[in-house]
């Protein structure tokens, strides 16, 4: 069950996404099935390959600041 403040962080990664991603959609979130303590934020893929790993990099960017600012481990996940 996610906390307030992981909600809230999730909340700002997906519009920090969409901000260059306008066509990302937020799907869902989901334990990471090696670490329980990892949240894979799910959003939906571009069609390009390309774009798709700039999304993926744009986003660890981040994702990075939040572990040690607030200590949660969140990884944007293109399906």
């Amino acid at each position: 069950m996610l906390n307030f403040k992981q909600e809230e962080l999730i909340k700002e990664v997906v519009n920090y996404v969409r901000e260059k991603f306008p066509e990302v959609r937020f799907i869902g979130v989901t334990e990471s099935p090696e670490d329980p303590e990892s949240l894979w934020i799910r959003v939906t893929a571009p069609e390009d390959e390309k774009r798709e790993s700039e999304l993926t990099d744009y986003a660890c960017d981040k994702t990075m600041d939040i572990l040690p600012d607030y200590g949660y481990h969140m990884l944007v996940m293109p399906t």
